[in-house]
């Protein structure tokens, strides 16, 4: 398939391109910084300067395209949520999927697939009950902010292309992402769980991510929005008790809520709330996750040497 990701540059995209080129399939990359996509990337993978983009240039791509993933988006937790970040973070992924859904309706020739990043905190802070792709969304930012993003995207619909919602929990790999944030005070022995401890934390590997997106590039009976999460979520306390265990340290400093909402903001329910999130879709699918536990997610990554390339 020819492939555009947009987004491709980060934590996700770059091992995303990497996968889908050694699937045998074709990637160009949209990029608002080229020269560090292609630090990334390497130059066997194109990359395409966009946003702004000369007129036509956008729907010339996409004539061309079998598939497209759209993963832009400034990263959610690297600052405090001030009425300004919130407005970078809605139109990074609001106003992004609508110039892409913009363009496909000014073309004839269209990918047969859209599939557009969103997370799962679609669902708000869940503490009660668990949630599946069939449950409503929740309240606050994040859930707004997905609600508003899923919408933008399921308009390429009315131009007949397949839309995938992928709902996104925390996915561990050892270069990216938040995992590496939390080896580092746990192999300085002061790790230790975020208060209360009790929240939901659901996750998913890297590999099992990249191994579920293949699936829904190429079954056309997937659509809407499917949970990429492990079928096993566990709470603060256990996530951090079992890292503890698979690094040989102890998980005894708790982080106080209190500390992390002075410091953050409205930021820090992101990481003092949760959601126990199954991944309904992909189990009826029959989908076999490599990494469903915890424990054996963990050995894996912790068992890698590191990459080296730029973050």
């Amino acid at each position: 398939m020819n492939i555009t990701v947009i987004g491709g540059s980060g934590f996700i995209g770059r091992s995303l391109c990497q996968f889908l080129v050694q699937e045998g399939h074709q990637v160009t990359v949209l990029s608002r910084n080229p020269e560090k996509a292609r630090t990334r990337l390497g130059a066997s993978i194109p990359v395409i300067k966009w946003n702004p983009l000369p007129l036509g240039t956008l729907e010339k791509v996409f004539a061309d395209t079998d598939a497209i993933i759209n993963l832009a988006g400034e990263p959610i937790a690297d600052a405090r949520w001030t009425k300004n970040r919130k407005g970078v973070l809605h139109d990074s992924r609001v106003g992004t999927t609508r110039l892409v859904v913009n363009a496909l309706s000014n073309i004839s020739k269209r990918p047969r697939v859209l599939m557009n990043a969103s997370g799962i905190g679609f669902y708000g802070p869940q503490e009660l009950t668990s949630v599946t792709e069939q449950t409503g969304p929740g309240i606050g930012f994040l859930a707004e902010l997905c609600v508003d993003w899923e919408q933008e995207a399921r308009r390429a619909e009315e131009y007949g292309v397949r839309v995938v919602q992928l709902r996104m929990g925390m996915v561990l790999a050892g270069d990216g992402g938040a995992l590496p944030r939390m080896l580092l005070p746990f192999r300085l022995f002061i790790g230790g769980p975020i208060a209360p401890g009790h929240q939901k934390v659901s996750w998913i590997h890297l590999q099992d991510l990249m191994a579920l997106i293949k699936v829904a590039l190429v079954d056309e009976t997937i659509h809407g929005a499917i949970n990429a999460v492990s079928p096993y979520p566990v709470t603060m306390s256990e996530f951090c008790q079992t890292l503890g265990h698979v690094l040989g340290r102890p998980s005894w400093l708790p982080v106080p809520a209190l500390a992390l909402r002075l410091g953050l903001g409205e930021l820090a329910t992101l990481m003092t709330t949760g959601q126990h999130v199954e991944p309904l879709v992909a189990q009826r699918l029959g989908f076999q996750f490599t990494y469903p536990t915890l424990e054996s997610a963990l050995q894996s990554i912790v068992k890698q040497r590191p990459r080296t390339e730029p973050r």
